[in-house]
């Protein structure tokens, strides 16, 4: 038994192991059950023992240029993107990819209750109250609540290494089929 581990913990050794448990989510090595009751026992630990026993199971954190992790690449070479397939996925297109997937479905649905507003308003040779604004005001809201908190808290990034992630798992399962012998390509015993 070491020492320091029956002394008492600060907040600080709180926080720096919940930052800990936060990357080990973030590389996937936590679920987010698990992460959760980690970090609340992370919380109420009292003692260097308590939180070191939440660490136990995973890898110390090497600095990124010794990191075996590889870095987030894009799936696919597009506008938003920033970068072709394999190559590093510069922040800002990441940000862009992210926001493009949240505001282009509201920008659709605005453009087509636009649309019929005013095809309405020709229609009827009238200016009719805008209705749209109904649509377009509480969800506009909502998107622009989400985009804010969701940059602040690196959501884009979070979604992209996701994202990478089930390509690659994608790729994986693509590789083992090809190795796998086709069951037509087998002789059939005769009958």
């Amino acid at each position: 038994m070491d020492g320091r581990d029956g002394m008492r913990a600060a907040d600080a050794d709180r926080e720096a192991v919940a930052e800990r448990l936060r990357v080990a989510l973030g590389e996937g090595r936590l679920d987010l059950h698990e992460y959760d009751e980690r970090l609340q026992r992370a919380y109420a630990a009292r003692t260097y023992a308590e939180l070191d026993a939440l660490l136990t199971d995973l890898p110390p954190v090497a600095p990124p240029e010794r990191s075996t992790l590889a870095p987030v690449t894009a799936p696919t070479a597009g506008p938003l993107d920033g970068g072709a397939q394999g190559q590093p996925v510069p922040a800002g297109g990441v940000a862009a990819r992210w926001l493009a997937e949240m505001w282009f479905p509201y920008l659709k649905v605005i453009a087509i209750v636009v649309t019929i507003w005013a095809v309405t308003s020709v229609l009827s040779r009238d200016l009719l109250y805008f209705w749209p604004a109904w649509v377009a005001g509480p969800w506009g809201a909502v998107l622009v609540v989400h985009t804010v908190t969701g940059i602040a808290g690196g959501e884009p990034r979070r979604q992209a290494i996701e994202r990478e992630r089930r390509r690659a798992k994608r790729q994986r399962r693509r590789e083992l089929r090809a190795g796998e012998p086709d069951e037509r390509d087998e002789p059939r015993p005769a009958s």
